[in-house]
């Protein structure tokens, strides 16, 4: 095993089975909420934080985390966040309460921010500029196919077993990446050593916690009072005064050790790649959850089944997105890009158009493979677009910050699908398994005929208002997947600037693997 100490492709293997589970487990979770609300009991609001507390500790700490990985070593960072995450998965899978599933899901979150920015961070220091487009296109596969193969492995889990098994899944993974990371991945020297920039931590993680908070909570207290003096305003308005004092104190330390280093967003490729990164997030969350609720509550799929009608969008993304890798090598990433995120939204279109209350699985064949076409034309030019000129000395800054507008905006179309569902659920409306329709509570001696007629009318005004509703939460994620592909045009084609001798050899040091322990 020792040969394969510091091979690019083991090496990427590695990070990418890392990479793997923690955008697994921003997916698995949806196809599963019908078995959680039944069998563990849950609300819809516990639902919410059991997906929303894993994507908002997330959010809050993945940039600290990217910075912190440029200070011990990507390596440490990203070992630790494999083992928090492991161990929190066995403990959401032993959780006795919606409460303490959220608990452990909170730690989830603290893991996969450990080890998603080192991802981008090995990659980089491992392979040269000109090859890096191959390698971002086998770890846009593994995004892509976790993104939209968590619906199909949690119905085979869900169906076969139950909700626990989503998170017991992660262990076996886990523990083996755990074991081979010291062997295949090499400790990396980025240059000099890092001062961890204590103020900006505090400052980003407390404004970025307030605001997402306030965001995802704000419909709930429709965005009015919490408790006494408290509120969704207040709360918002703190974290807007946090976030601004933090880009004072950024701006006031840039000839120090900034958490994030305003350079970066010279770079307008990368800060063209932010804006695109953050509008796919809402796009892909804000069209998958009623998808998956779709599938179960509406048309009677089994879990397993909604999963494996999902299955041809994983597949095609699978084998599409290495191709789109290498291609943006030789030709640049800006129009695969673009090409990816209209096909991805046309092809979400495409099938939000096509739902009726009575499809078959057929019917929705087409549209996800062209969806899934989409995909995997995205991952691999968008982060190679957005790190190719990137200093490999501040990757993991570069990274942090990248994940983390990613992951800070999903919890607020969840939040809102979800909370629709909740007031629709207070009506009559049931979403969970085995249920799809109004409960009606009749008076004894009515007779059968009369009560099944009463059952099938209170099932059509369920699957009618269900699917009115997901087309129109559906608008808005898609109309931004849109302007995102427009935003592509203000991408930079052209190839890496030539670079100086003595940056060069900088870089060569920075990237250059540790020797290994004798």
């Amino acid at each position: 095993m020792r040969k394969f100490q510091g091979n690019p492709w083991a090496v990427l293997l590695v990070v990418s089975l890392g990479f793997f589970m923690t955008l697994l487990d921003l997916t698995i979770v949806n196809i599963a909420i019908p078995n959680l609300i039944t069998k563990l009991h849950a609300s819809l609001d516990d639902v919410l934080w059991v997906i929303n507390a894993y994507a908002l500790v997330l959010a809050v700490l993945v940039i600290t985390a990217g910075r912190l990985g440029d200070l011990v070593g990507p390596r440490v960072m990203f070992s630790s966040g494999v083992a928090v995450f492991t161990a929190a998965s066995a403990a959401c899978g032993f959780a006795p309460s919606p409460g303490w599933l959220i608990a452990f899901r909170a730690v989830q979150g603290l893991g996969a921010a450990m080890l998603m920015p080192q991802t981008l961070t090995i990659i980089t220091n491992t392979f040269p500029p000109e090859r890096r487009g191959a390698a971002f296109g086998v770890w846009g596969a593994v995004a892509g196919v976790a993104t939209i193969a968590g619906p199909t492995l949690g119905g085979l889990l869900v169906t076969a077993f139950d909700w626990r098994w989503i998170f017991f899944v992660n262990l076996p993974i886990g523990v083996f990446v755990l074991l081979i990371t010291p062997v295949i991945i090499p400790e990396l020297r980025l240059g000099r050593r890092h001062r961890i920039d204590v103020w900006g931590v505090l400052l980003a993680s407390a404004a970025l916690f307030a605001i997402c908070y306030g965001l995802v909570e704000g419909q709930k207290y429709n965005w009015g009072t919490i408790t006494g003096f408290i509120s969704i305003p207040l709360i918002l308005g703190l974290g807007v005064t946090l976030l601004l004092v933090f880009l004072a104190v950024q701006w006031a330390t840039q000839d120090k050790e900034p958490l994030v280093p305003f350079k970066l967003f010279r770079d307008r490729n990368y800060s063209v790649v932010n804006w695109v990164s953050g509008v796919l997030a809402i796009g892909m969350m804000g069209v998958f959850l009623p998808l998956t609720i779709y599938f179960q509550s509406v048309l009677g799929f089994s879990a397993l089944k909604a999963g494996l009608v999902m299955a041809p969008a994983s597949l095609m993304s699978m084998f599409i997105a290495p191709v789109a890798g290498r291609t943006t090598d030789k030709i640049g990433g800006k129009y695969i890009l673009m090409s990816g995120l209209i096909l991805f939204g046309a092809g979400m279109a495409w099938l939000a158009l096509v739902a009726q209350p009575d499809s078959s699985w057929p019917t929705f064949m087409a549209p996800l493979i062209v969806a899934g076409i989409g995909m995997g034309c995205i991952f691999a030019p968008m982060v190679t677009v957005a790190m190719r000129n990137i200093d490999p000395r501040v990757a993991g800054a570069a990274s942090g910050v990248l994940n983390t507008v990613r992951q800070a905006l999903p919890p607020q179309v969840r939040g809102r699908f979800v909370s629709q569902m909740d007031a629709s659920a207070r009506n009559g409306i049931q979403v969970g398994a085995g249920q799809n329709g109004g409960s009606a509570h009749l008076a004894h001696g009515i007779p059968a005929q009369i009560v099944a007629e009463i059952a099938r009318i209170a099932h059509d005004v369920f699957t009618f208002a269900f699917v009115t509703a997901m087309r129109q939460t559906m608008i808005l994620p898609i109309i931004l997947l849109g302007i995102g592909a427009l935003s592509c045009l203000a991408i930079k084609e052209g190839k890496r600037a030539p670079v100086p001798p003595a940056a060069e050899a900088v870089e060569a040091q920075a990237a250059t693997p540790a020797a290994p322990a004798a």
